[in-house]
Parts: structure tokens; C-alpha cells; sequence
């Protein structure tokens, strides 16, 4: 692994990046050449997934008026001939007139009630039986808060999302291995390969789960942090194939177009904060039992930040 990596310099050009989150939700900016832009909208085309529409909203989000909205990310590891776990959930709230970011991690082993399945399980069941739409609404359900939009990440496909980027810089709170893989105590670089195993490590960490949240919501925000610092992109196709190939949402071109031009101020303070709980052994399996207590601050947060 590098200790160091060198950037390349880079001049301004008319398509900018202003954020990815996990994947890229602020793309867009200035007058684009028009060959960029045709590749633009084509791979925003091939990102379009299920579509959603809350029953929580009593109006409609209205970006021009720089309303809060709620994302939530499903980083899938999708294996074949099998639908695969959301073994990443996060819950994104953005407010441009507080300029701020909330992230809430959701431990994969939550228990709760799975929304159109009668039963109680582990969280990232739902999108095993249900895909996207059963995980959105078991997660509006334990929340209580309406989720306007969702990204879906193939996670074995985040790597090539870094690379294009050019990589991620993260401060590392502890020494930590994984087979021949180091990675030290402070500022450290990461190229994609790298940032993909730094945010799965669980077992080699003795905070488990909330260990690898936190490392989830770090990279996720380092590279929200390096898009929006890209000024230019001489490699915007490589970046638009990682995306098309790799992430799926129901943003729309131009509902994107209205998030880049209405909420930049959103990135200047990124909150993140997860669902503590404890781990207890039910019917033979463990999992992440989260108090009343710490469930309701979690609403009441999000619900504040959201201003509903």
C-alpha cells in the first residue's frame, strides 16, 4: 500500500464534479462540451432503477426551493445466481439551508420487522426477499421518516469508482491487517482496491461493526470530498463507466442537474453517527438490538434535520 501518492495536475474544464456519495449524486455544473454531455445523460440512462415515491411526503420534493431531502445507500455485494445482502445500508439527509450532510449507518444485523414479509429479522434481509423497494420501506418504517431517493452500490465495483477519482485520503484511528494488506495509524492513501477491503474489515477490528461503519461512512465521505475537489476531468469517461457500470438510483438527469445547482453548501459539514445497540443471541442467531431510546434520537435527529 502507498504512504504516498502523487496527484496529477489538473486545468479547469467545463464539466465539474461536485460530489459522489458512494457514487456520484452532484454531478453536473457550467455549459458542458457537447460530447461530455451526451455521455453524461447516456450514463445517467443506464442508472435509472426502480422507481419510488414516498407515502410520508404530503408534498413533493422541490429542489429550486432548496427543500431537505432523505437518500438512502445500498452498497449490494451481488453474487451469482443470488440476489445478494445490503451489507451496507446508510441513510443520507441533506439540508442546503443548515449547509450540512447527516449520515446514519445502519448495522446490517438490526433487528426489526421486514415491510411486506410479516417477519422479524436481520435489516439487510429485506433485500435479499425484496430488493430495493422492500429494503426502502422497512427502512422508512423503523425510521419513521419518509427516504425520497436511493443509490445502489455494487460494492466489488467501488473500487473502480476510487480509481477513477483518483484515489481517497482518510485519517485511520488504529493500526489494522488484513492478510497482506497494513494499514497504519493516521493520514493514509488509498487507491480503489484498497478502500474496498479498508471499509469491509470487520472480524480484524474489535469494534466488529461499527468499526467497519465507521470506515464505510469515512470513504464515502473522502470521496464525496474528492469529487467536489476536482476541478476538471480529463478523465470523465473512465469516471462515467465506473458509474454507469456500478450504480443504479432513481435520480433523475435533471433532478441531479437541480441538486448540483441548489445544495453545494450541503458539503460543508458532513454529520455521521450510526445506530448503536447491543448484540444478543434470539432463536439461535445474533443481533443488533437497538433501545427504544437510542432508536427515537435517532428519528427525532433526522426528522429534525429534515425539518418535518
Amino acid at each position: 500500500m502507498r504512504s504516498e501518492r502523487k496527484k496529477k495536475k489538473r486545468k479547469r474544464k467545463s464539466l465539474k464534479v461536485l460530489g459522489f456519495i458512494l457514487l456520484i449524486l452532484f454531478i453536473g455544473g457550467g455549459a458542458y462540451a457537447t460530447s461530455i454531455y451526451q455521455s453524461l445523460l447516456g450514463t445517467i440512462n443506464t442508472m435509472q432503477g426502480t422507481e419510488h415515491k414516498t407515502d410520508k411526503r404530503v408534498e413533493d420534493i422541490m429542489f429550486k426551493n432548496k427543500d431537505p431531502f432523505s437518500l438512502l445507500i445500498l452498497g449490494v455485494d451481488e453474487r451469482k445466481n443470488d440476489s445478494g445482502r445490503s451489507d451496507t445500508m446508510i441513510v443520507m439527509t441533506v439540508n442546503p439551508k443548515k449547509e450540512s450532510i447527516q449520515l446514519l449507518s445502519i448495522p446490517r444485523d438490526t433487528r426489526t420487522e421486514i415491510i411486506g414479509r410479516g417477519t422479524t429479522e436481520k435489516m439487510n434481509h429485506a433485500y435479499a426477499y425484496g430488493g430495493v423497494t422492500m429494503s426502502i420501506n422497512t427502512v422508512e418504517a423503523y425510521l419513521d421518516i419518509p427516504i425520497d431517493y436511493y443509490v445502489k452500490m455494487n460494492m466489488k465495483g467501488f473500487q473502480d469508482i476510487v480509481n477513477a477519482v483518483g484515489g481517497i485520503t482518510v485519517n485511520n484511528d488504529m493500526n489494522l491487517n488484513y492478510k497482506n494488506y497494513s494499514f497504519a495509524k493516521g493520514t493514509i492513501d488509498l487507491d480503489g482496491k484498497e478502500a474496498l477491503i479498508y471499509s469491509r474489515i470487520r472480524k480484524e477490528d474489535p469494534r466488529g461493526d461499527f468499526g467497519r461503519q465507521m470506515r464505510q461512512r469515512q470513504v464515502i465521505q473522502a470521496v464525496i470530498k474528492e469529487g467536489a475537489s476536482l476541478s476538471t476531468l480529463t478523465n470523465y469517461d473512465d469516471i462515467l463507466k465506473a458509474i454507469g457500470k456500478n450504480v443504479e438510483t432513481n435520480l433523475t438527469f435533471n433532478e441531479m442537474l437541480s441538486i448540483q445547482k441548489n445544495y453545494k453548501s450541503s458539503l460543508n459539514n458532513i454529520e455521521q453517527f450510526t445506530l448503536a445497540g447491543e448484540n444478543q443471541r434470539v432463536d439461535g442467531l445474533w443481533y443488533n438490538i437497538v433501545s427504544d431510546e437510542t432508536k427515537t434520537e435517532a428519528q427525532n435527529r433526522l426528522k429534525m434535520h429534515l425539518g418535518i
